[in-house]
């Protein structure tokens, strides 16, 4: 509860640093913000040319012929967040090795912009994924408004994963470079690329052990289907979020003192 009081205290601080980091990154570009967005769009239309023709005629449920990049649209979307956040969070307290060394500084703070700062670009990004998917004639019904819920528990989830990430990071600096390439294979075992319908029966209990397609699965049954989603998997993904983040802020406190020495 020390922490959270923190992070109430230094409230104005992390909003600040958070709207610092979004102008710096994109300061010197003549397109700014734009690339954040641009980047995964790519990602979106590439899959869709490479891929649609094959899975078009998979996809029940969606009553558009770009069923295929709607549906990929809405994974990619909850997968971003996930990615960008646990990407940011393994250098997060290397990168602030000098802050975390002040006595005063607050600590907590860190993993706070960081999670504040790739939530702002998501939206950022589902704003203009709004534009795309009417332009491809595809409307939202009060389902849409599920998707708050989703996207924090999934920040608040992927924030759990980067913070633990991150402090090991400090000691076992080989983290850094595998994480990205585990991110890589997790996205092919994930259905963002293609539907659940496609994996043989047999197989398909592996994907509960794999807690981000809960999130995609969602955010697909909301953006892509205009459905409710499983309530119950909401309550499991609340509390997978609570006991990731709770054990990424008890790794984090005892092993501040010790990081501060590494770095």
């Amino acid at each position: 509860m020390g922490m959270f009081s923190e992070l109430y205290r230094y409230r104005s601080f992390i909003i600040s640093s958070i709207k610092n980091d979004l102008i710096n990154r994109f300061s010197r570009s003549k397109l700014g913000g734009l690339w954040a967005i641009l980047n995964p769009l790519s990602q979106v239309a590439i899959y869709a040319l490479i891929l649609s023709n094959v899975l078009s005629a998979k996809l029940p449920g969606i009553d558009n012929k770009y069923a295929y990049s709607i549906y990929l649209m809405a994974g990619l979307l909850a997968w971003n967040l996930f990615n960008e956040v646990i990407l940011r969070s393994l250098n997060m307290f290397i990168d602030n090795g000098d802050l975390m060394k002040k006595m005063q500084f607050p600590k907590a703070t860190i993993p706070s912009i960081v999670g504040g700062v790739n939530f702002v670009n998501n939206i950022l990004l589902f704003l203009a994924m709004l534009i795309i998917f009417f332009l491809l004639g595809h409307g939202f019904s009060l389902n849409i408004l599920w998707l708050i819920p989703f996207s924090l528990l999934l920040l608040i989830f992927s924030l759990g994963i980067g913070l633990i990430l991150g402090v090991l990071n400090v000691f076992i600096r080989d983290i850094g470079q595998v994480i990205p390439i585990l991110l890589q294979v997790l996205f092919w075992f994930t259905p963002i690329a293609y539907p659940i319908s496609i994996i043989p029966e047999q197989y398909r209990y592996l994907l509960k052990f794999n807690p981000i397609s809960y999130f995609t699965g969602a955010y697909q049954e909301i953006l892509a289907y205009n459905r409710v989603p499983n309530i119950s998997e909401l309550l499991l993904l609340l509390t997978i979020a609570i006991i990731i983040i709770g054990f990424g802020v008890f790794l984090f406190r005892r092993a501040s003192a010790e990081m501060v020495d590494v770095l």
